[in-house]
This record gives structure tokens, C-alpha cells and sequence, in this order.
């Protein structure tokens, strides 16, 4: 069994990857709102919310349910 330091330093870089891939989603929806004048339609301003939603709740420090949970229970929605 992994200790919480061994945890964490097993898949920081993977972690760190993704998230940088959710930021530049973001980035690139940010500058195509600057580009055109207008934001997505209402699936796309769904799956937006879902997305912000998500990141919420990865910032919860020790959640009554586990994050995985959390995360696919959102996705359901979209």
C-alpha cells in the first residue's frame, strides 16, 4: 500500500497534464468568445457548467463521496 506521499508523487505529472489540457479547453473557448462576440450554444454552455462544476468539486478537501463519484454523476448529465 502506497503511503499519501508516494500517492501523490506517483501520478503528480499525469494530474498536472490534465488539468493543464482543462485550461487550455478553457483558454481556447475564452478566446473564441473574444474572436467571434459570442459565447456557445445552450449543449455546449451545459457541458461548460458541468466542467466548472467538476473543478469544484476536485477542490473539496475530503468530500463525503469519493470525487470519482462525484465526477461521473455530473457527466451523466451531459
Amino acid at each position: 500500500m502506497l503511503s499519501p506521499d508516494q500517492v501523490v508523487e506517483a501520478s503528480f505529472l499525469e494530474a498536472r497534464h490534465q488539468l493543464l489540457e482543462v485550461a487550455a479547453l478553457l483558454d481556447r473557448h475564452d478566446a473564441a468568445v473574444n474572436r467571434t462576440g459570442r459565447d456557445v450554444g445552450a449543449g455546449g454552455a451545459a457541458k461548460l457548467g458541468v466542467l466548472r462544476e467538476a473543478l469544484e468539486a476536485l477542490c473539496v478537501p475530503r468530500p463525503s463521496q469519493e470525487r470519482t463519484v462525484t465526477l461521473l454523476e455530473l457527466f451523466a448529465k451531459v
